[in-house]
């Protein structure tokens, strides 16, 4: 399809630049695909009322690591220039891919030093050597620690690594660390949240339960791919970046037991719909599912298992934008934006969201 057909025009000041407190106090758009011609304007905190007793759940447990590091290269004399990495795949104790800005700046056996004076007892300043180059700006780092203590060096100088659209109008601070976090976060790994798992408190997971709605957590973990603009011309040509996932034995059992009763698979963000609809067979039976997932949706595609998604808003050109129009159809969530712009929804990471039913 031209990517074109998911452009809109979206004001610079309906990106969220903060999350609403408390956090299930945001916004909820519903959108049903039989009743095209009007939106339902709610609150996250209605969706127990939303959903049916027996529906599933799943929601991504993945946790962002603080993965952007500002540093100087060293050791080539003297007005050593500025670098900013972000890790975005960890290859082994040691050493990560990343993304580098300015990446000319480097070449293969480069030093990158971050940070200042370590708080880790012995560790006086985390060196890596550039590896490899690639395309992109991307390169391999080798650090000088390794394991447990590297974790803990990346975690004390690291920052959240929040999307360009809002890294670019203000600086991450102390609040993003939690405000960029789901209350399901568990399993490190990702340099992205799974937003809309933001909208989640205690007292919405309890009012869920008692509703007879069950919670269930995969693993997906995050990458940078969720930020690149499909730049392509049609949508054929964009390639997906690869990210790692697992459904665990239970979990898949679990939601295979809810379909048969009658219940609803509720994804709640694309990486979790995404992780279902890799580990589904053709009849929509949900596989346990361990290695990397590169599912690109868009319209046209048939889903397996996802019967309803709760999602924030996503940016023109998008992929986001492409998963939500496959899953209820362009026209009509086009005019579901159109609504939530006029209406003055908040939008992309730190926004509002909308619960889709499938087409």
């Amino acid at each position: 399809m031209r990517t074109d057909l998911f452009d809109f025009a979206l004001p610079p000041e309906r990106i969220a630049l903060r999350p609403a407190v408390p956090r299930d106090s945001a916004r909820l758009l519903v959108v049903r695909p039989d009743a095209v011609a009007q939106s339902e304007d709610r609150a996250v905190g209605n969706l127990p009322d939303l959903l049916r007793p027996g529906d599933a759940v799943v929601i991504n447990d993945t946790k962002v690591i603080p993965a952007r590091l500002h540093g100087r290269r060293i050791g080539r004399g003297t007005n050593e220039p500025a670098i900013e990495a972000t890790l975005h795949q960890r290859l082994d104790g040691a050493r990560w891919r990343a993304f580098v800005r300015p990446a000319k700046r480097l070449v293969p056996g480069d030093v990158v030093r971050f940070g200042d004076e370590g708080k880790v007892c012995f560790l006086g300043q985390l060196d890596a050597t550039v590896e490899e180059k690639g395309e992109g700006g991307e390169v391999r780092l080798a650090f000088a620690f390794h394991g447990p203590v590297l974790d803990q060096a990346v975690e004390e100088r690291g920052e959240m690594p929040l999307p360009p659209y809002i890294a670019a109008r203000r600086e991450p601070d102390e609040r993003d660390r939690a405000d960029y976090q789901t209350m399901f976060a568990r399993a490190e790994g990702s340099v992205a949240a799974p937003t809309a798992g933001l909208h989640f408190t205690e007292g919405l997971v309890a009012r869920l339960r008692e509703r007879g709605i069950t919670l269930h957590t995969v693993t997906l973990h995050v990458g940078p791919g969720t930020f690149l603009p499909v730049k392509t011309d049609d949508t054929s040509g964009h390639r997906m970046q690869a990210e790692q996932g697992s459904v665990g034995a239970q979990t898949a059992d679990a939601l295979n037991a809810a379909r048969r009763a009658g219940g609803r698979i509720v994804a709640v963000g694309s990486t979790s719909l995404r992780l279902i609809e890799s580990a589904s067979a053709d009849d929509g039976t949900i596989r346990p599912f361990q290695g990397e997932t590169a599912l690109f949706i868009t319209p046209g595609y048939r889903f397996r298992a996802v019967d309803v998604m709760l999602t924030n808003f996503h940016l023109p050109r998008s992929t986001l934008f492409m998963l939500v129009a496959a899953f209820s159809g362009l026209e009509v969530m086009k005019r579901a934006y159109d609504h939530a712009i006029e209406a003055g929804y908040r939008f992309h990471s730190y926004g509002d969201a909308c619960l889709l039913f499938r087409s």
